[in-house]
């Protein structure tokens, strides 16, 4: 079931056009999702509950050692996919590889795109496409203390790993 989950490019806006069809409402989020924390779980179920499917879009490994720098990710793309399939606030997740999402949301045009509280409102890629086609943007909380790079921190500290 898990697998069925993870969509690839192609299979998203076939996706996209049957909740569309069904009259649904398709919630978009992406990141890197590299160690899945609190913070995470925390989001996803806040973004799930504003829509009828969620769909997370997962950066590429080669994306995220772009975006985070070298050592990252810590997980690959596929364990971070079915990581993520494996919670019951995830419908959807495909990964892209671009440094953006803007393309893939431009495509889909999702009623709700949702980031986290780190993000402000004009920094959110997507936002204006989203909100052009009468889709709602969303910034939710952010979860202090819970973020992949300061548990990574954590870790080399405990380890002496420097």
């Amino acid at each position: 079931m898990t697998n069925q989950k993870i969509l690839a490019p192609e299979e998203v806006a076939e996706v996209r056009a049957r909740l569309r069809a069904e009259g649904r409402q398709l919630v978009f989020t992406n990141g890197c999702f590299d160690l899945l924390h609190v913070g995470h779980v925390r989001y996803l179920q806040s973004a799930r509950a504003l829509g009828d499917a969620l769909l997370v879009a997962i950066n590429s490994d080669r994306a995220v050692r772009e975006l985070k720098g070298a050592g990252r990710p810590v997980m690959n793309e596929q364990e971070r996919a079915e990581v993520l399939a494996a919670l019951t606030a995830v419908d959807y997740v495909t990964v892209f590889d671009e440094l953006s999402p803007r393309r893939l949301i431009a495509s889909l045009l999702p009623d709700v795109l949702a980031k986290g509280g780190d993000y402000a409102l004009d920094e959110i890629h997507g936002r204006e496409e989203t909100e052009a086609a009468g889709g709602r943007v969303v910034s939710l909380p952010f979860v202090a203390g819970a973020s992949t790079t300061e548990i990574i921190e954590r870790i080399k500290d405990v380890t002496g790993d420097k």
